[in-house]
């Protein structure tokens, strides 16, 4: 891991309307490059609107988010080519994350066709080349590519969206709850997926989710979120068997556990 912080976040604040507590609140925390952190916590505490503002996909009320070395938390659209090149996100259910007119090849390729990513150092230009192998990568076939998201199982559907997010060859991929919506019968295949491909593209990871036993079968070290703040930070061992706050061990007490290999 590199000394320079990939993702500073400093006392960010989140607050939608004049609603009573702002969904993320104070909130600071490190990404070092090839780290995996998680986070964790139940509906409600801030976790998915954190993740979403540090990938510009919302912004902050208040504090700071830099993305090596550069605030994004201010920039316009047409200035974060860089981060979209760079960060890329998997979220909770691929039926609404894939448009459903598009073929899975289509929406695949789609990152790699966006002016913001076009002749960025690293985004491949070859788009049928790169369809081909991601598509390989995740299990698919890639004769499948003139098909629609319809037409796949759930757990295939989540496969077409982390293969658009593996696109551009991005450093960071954000997961969002990646496997919640999915067959029990298939979230371990997914979890197991998402492994092979942090570990062999040599990917920072940061996983949003309710359940530890997700976090701890894929993440080094967990941030748990309560009431839109970050109430623990550890390894995640030492948060797994030495929770320090009252809320950690609740929620390790009370999570169900999903059966891993």
């Amino acid at each position: 891991m590199s000394e320079q912080p990939l993702y500073q976040v400093r006392d960010v604040v989140r607050r939608y309307g004049h609603a009573a507590r702002p969904a993320v609140d104070h909130v600071s925390l490190d990404l070092a490059a090839g780290e995996r952190l998680g986070i964790v916590g139940e509906s409600g505490s801030g976790k998915s609107t954190l993740v979403r503002m540090m990938a510009a996909l919302d912004r902050p009320t208040a504090g700071s988010i830099r993305f090596r070395d550069t605030e994004i938390s201010g920039l316009p659209e047409r200035r974060l080519g860089f981060l979209r090149a760079s960060v890329q996100m998997v979220f909770q259910d691929p039926r609404s994350s894939l448009d459903p007119r598009m073929t899975v090849g289509a929406s695949i390729t789609e990152p790699l066709r966006s002016p913001l990513l076009r002749r960025r150092a690293g985004v491949p230009a070859d788009t049928r080349a790169r369809l081909e192998e991601v598509m390989a990568q995740v299990g698919l076939d890639p004769a499948d590519a003139r098909r629609f998201p319809h037409e796949f199982s759930g757990g295939q559907r989540q496969r077409i969206a982390i293969a658009r997010a593996l696109a551009p060859r991005p450093q960071v991929l954000v997961a969002d709850e990646p496997v919640s919506a999915l067959d029990v019968s298939v979230r371990a295949q997914v979890l197991n997926l998402l492994a092979d491909l942090v570990a062999s593209e040599g990917l920072t990871l940061v996983l949003v989710s309710h359940d530890l036993a997700v976090v701890r079968h894929l993440c080094d070290r967990v941030a748990v979120m309560s009431s839109g703040r970050v109430v623990e930070t550890g390894t995640v061992e030492q948060v797994w068997s030495a929770p320090r706050d009252a809320y950690t061990r609740t929620l390790l007490a009370a999570v169900p556990r999903l059966p891993l290999p």
